[in-house]
């Protein structure tokens, strides 16, 4: 029982990041429900249907599965006090844990278990209660950014798409606003994913918007900018991609995805050379001055996609992200996942 009111503070009151073993059983029980419905569905429209409804339900199944446990836990003291067998035990718990008042404890000892258990009770619930609005206040904030991202880099968001865009409406020296912005919002994500895990599964209203490929499109950008794009350099580029990869690094900390915390420059990564190229070629017909040495540009996007480039890929997967340019369009296999066993594919 203490090991169940451990589990629901950790969960609901703990303001800092923790992956409560109770929490991720539950969550791991309904996820393999999911996905014995996902084997039936054959576009990403039924998927999306099908996961929309993944973590709203799995919040809905943590306070049934404490109070179970407790109520179990107070049958064994009930029966240790002299109740005389299990079924009165279990009824004079349940009655005590949702104060219905249909059986009344004999005994001080009893009485003050009872009250303790109804006590206990209403403290869950009203965690729960409490526990909603925080999350969805944070989850109303991260997709006003992501709805915005659309109007700057389409849907599904693309850094090259980004790119352009800026260069014809806003000029390429406003792209320093975008990067205060984004490290702003990657601080809040960090914060509020980390200590509000179910956030990460929650889907934004449309379908064709996520948090994590709008994530990758903004990190993108501002590694093509600072490696390729001829404009002068911009620190505050520099301090969104950092801000963006520590984000979701401790994303899948949390979920116990496994990554490099000190990547080398030279280590391969989801973008291919092919890939960069012709994101170069696309943004130089559009009139987007580019820096003349591509082997070194390229050498340098390297550089700044290696930092986030496995963690992204890694999230993307494990959320059901839509299909988005160099983040959830690519499949990636995590070697250490939240749960034990493989995250099926989104072709699945």
């Amino acid at each position: 029982m203490a090991r169940t009111l451990l589990s629901a503070i950790r969960t609901l009151v703990l303001p800092r990041s923790f992956n409560d073993a109770m929490t991720r059983v539950v969550f791991i029980a309904v996820f393999l429900l999911f996905r014995i419905r996902l084997r039936g569905a054959r576009t990403y429209a039924q998927r999306d249907q099908i996961v929309a409804l993944f973590a709203p339900l799995a919040l809905l199944a943590l306070p049934p599965t404490w109070l179970a446990l407790v109520l179990a836990g107070y049958m064994g003291m009930f029966w240790a006090l002299g109740v005389a067998t299990w079924r009165e035990a279990f009824v004079l718990s349940g009655s005590s844990l949702l104060t219905l008042g249909i059986e009344q404890p004999v005994g001080l000892a009893n009485i003050a278990l009872s009250f303790s258990e109804a006590a206990i009770g209403l403290i869950l619930v009203a965690l729960l209660i409490a526990y909603l609005p925080t999350m969805y206040a944070a989850f109303s904030r991260r997709e006003a950014a992501v709805t915005l991202l659309e109007v700057r880099a389409g849907s599904p968001p693309s850094a090259v798409e980004m790119i352009l865009r800026y260069d014809r409406i806003h000029g390429l020296e406003r792209l320093s606003e975008l990067w205060s912005a984004w490290e702003v919002w990657f601080a809040e994500v960090e914060e509020s994913h980390t200590s509000l895990a179910a956030l990460a599964f929650f889907r934004s209203p449309h379908p064709d918007r996520s948090w994590i490929t709008a994530a990758g499109a903004v990190l993108d950008a501002a590694s093509l900018v600072q490696s390729a794009v001829d404009v002068p350099r911009d620190p505050r580029a520099d301090l969104c991609i950092r801000a963006g990869y520590l984000a979701l690094r401790r994303v899948c900390d949390l979920f116990r995805i496994a990554y490099d915390h000190n990547p080398k420059s030279g280590d391969p990564i989801g973008v291919t050379r092919e890939e960069f190229d012709e994101a170069c070629s696309r943004l130089a017909s559009s009139g987007v001055p580019l820096k003349p040495d591509r082997d070194q540009a390229w050498h340098d996007f390297a550089g700044w996609r290696v930092n986030y480039d496995t963690v992204l890929l890694a999230l993307a997967d494990l959320t059901f992200a839509p299909t988005a340019p160099w983040s959830g369009d690519r499949p990636y296999w995590p070697q250490r996942p939240w749960f034990r066993g493989r995250v099926p594919p989104r072709s699945v």
